[in-house]
Parts: C-alpha cells; structure tokens; sequence
C-alpha cells in the first residue's frame, strides 16, 4: 500500500475507533449503574457495607463490574462473576482476589498482562490483545448465579464482543462461562461439552477455547497447574493470529 493510501486508510478509520472507544464507555456506565437483580443488588451492597476484617479501612466497589482491557483485543475472557471481597471490592473483574492472582501471573507468563499482580484499579495492570469480561457483573452469593440473573447480564458480555471486532478466541474460565458463552451464540448441534482445553467452532468463524477457572479449588488440588493455564492461553494466542511472547512461559516472573 501506498505512504498516502496507508495514510488515508489510518485517517478514515480513526472515527471507527473513537466510536467503538465512546460506545465501551457508554456500555461501561450502563454496567455500572444497573439494577436488574434485586437479590444480587442486595447482597454486593451489603458486603460492602459489612466488609471483610481485613479490608475495612477500605471503600468497597459495591456496584456491577464492566469489563477492561484491550479495545484491539483478539482474545476475549470470560469469567463467572466478582469474588465478594475481590471484585466487588476493587471495581474490577479478578482484581484483589487468589483467582485474579492466579489469572493475571498467567496473563503475564504468556504476554498479555504488564505484571503478574493485580491489587486495585489505578495500580498500573494493562492489557495487551485480552478483553476480561464476565457472564454476571455483580457478585452473587454464594458464588452461585441464579440463571435468571445470568440472562438478565449477558447482554452485556454480548455488546462488549459486538465492539470488540478483533476478538477471535473466546477463552471461557469454567462450566458456567461456557455454557453462558455458547448461549451468546446460534444454538449448536451436537452441543459442545466443557472441558480444560475443548475448542468449538462458533458461528462468525470465532473459536471458543475452555480453560479450568482458577479457584482455590482448582489450584490447591492441582486440578489446574500453571502449565495447564499457560497452554490455554498460549493456544489462544496462536488461534487469534497474535504474536508469540517476547519471553516464554516458564520465564519466572519478578513480584
């Protein structure tokens, strides 16, 4: 391509970004201020007013939580839903709990995330070729979602992929990110099933990729290791087209 093509296409496209960058914006005060769910409404506020022992001094979130990251991304994550003291606390999806400790040290390892730790919002952590979202934006007891409450959040994860037209991994973190992820999509036949590493074929020609969700659970048994999370997403890497890492995975990382 030409100097002045290349420019004019540069030129043209920049209104397409600063649309895309206004309407994430927007979806993300739309997030924010929603009251869709009454019981999940209830709960994250009174988990912020009550607070954990170790966190009082501190001003919980207490809201929904929108997804962050790259706007370029090719890889979109997709969590559960905010850990009580972890999200709904920080303001932000993984951050300040043991499974964002988990995910945002792999994110690192394999050259999507600056640094391997993630303790607020303003601490520095940025993005390179991932989007983190999440099936339920505000914490829910127990952990546990109520499917009404998944269906009245989804919306939101499928915005945030309608934006984020460079995504072509959907990397899901667990059973009920999969089955909310396939729910975004055509109803398929036979249904793909859930497994660490399963890979389907979504209509739009993305690829869904499964990944064990790095709970405690999870990681003090070894059901997921951290060569398990790093094939994961260095697979996904290599399905979205990105680059390999300027380091490998088991480069150990400074705290």
């Amino acid at each position: 391509m030409a100097v002045h093509d290349r420019a004019q296409a540069e030129s043209l496209s920049e209104p397409d970004e600063r649309s895309r960058a206004s309407r994430l914006e927007a979806l993300e005060r739309r997030v924010v201020s929603c009251r869709r769910c009454p019981r999940l409404v209830e709960w994250r506020q009174l988990v912020a007013r009550e607070k954990r022992a170790a966190f009082l001094e501190e001003d919980y979130w207490g809201r929904p939580i929108p997804g962050f990251g790259d706007p370029e991304a090719g890889v979109y994550i997709l969590g559960l839903a905010p850990a009580a003291h972890g999200g709904n606390r920080t303001g932000r999806i993984f951050t300040g709990d043991r499974s964002g400790d988990w995910l945002f040290a792999a994110l690192c390892r394999t050259g999507f995330a600056n640094q391997p730790h993630s303790v607020h919002r303003d601490d520095g952590l940025r993005l390179t070729g991932a989007f983190i979202g999440a099936a339920v934006r505000c914490a829910p007891p127990a952990n546990k979602p109520l499917p009404s409450e998944r269906d009245n959040c989804l919306p939101y994860a499928a915005e945030e992929l309608e934006l984020l037209t460079s995504v072509r991994v959907i990397v899901v973190l667990g059973g009920f990110a999969w089955d909310a992820a396939l729910r975004l999509h055509e109803p398929q036949r036979p249904r793909p099933r859930f497994g660490h590493g399963a890979e389907a074929k979504l209509p739009g020609g993305r690829t869904l990729l499964g990944c064990y969700h790095p709970s405690q659970q999870n990681t003090f048994t070894g059901r997921l290791t951290e060569p398990m999370t790093n094939s994961v997403l260095l697979r996904a890497r290599d399905l979205a087209g990105l680059p390999s890492p300027a380091f490998g995975p088991d480069t150990p990382i400074a705290d």
